[in-house]
């Protein structure tokens, strides 16, 4: 029961996070490898759910904020350059 508590645990904290790194030290991890399976899990159970905020910036000082506020460039039109933002859970 322990261990599936702490699957469900470490599979909803990288859902939450998408960060393998932080997911390994909080669950004690010293190999990366062991926490592949929380990743493996999420992908495979949250594949059909991943959301997405959209930005459009116009000048140089909106395209840093986007890009401070964690947003991923996704292309160009129009002279707009478009970003995206994965949403949490």
């Amino acid at each position: 029961m322990f261990k599936t508590l702490r699957t469900w645990g470490g599979t909803m904290e990288y859902h939450k996070t998408k960060d393998p790194v932080h997911v390994m030290k909080k669950l004690g991890h010293k190999n990366i490898a062991n926490t592949l399976i929380y990743i493996q899990l999420d992908e495979a159970l949250f594949k059909e759910e991943i959301d997405y905020v959209a930005k459009i910036a116009k000048t140089k000082a909106e395209i840093c904020q986007c890009i401070e506020a964690g947003f991923e460039y996704v292309c160009d039109q129009d002279g707009h350059k478009y970003f995206r933002k994965r949403t949490g859970i």
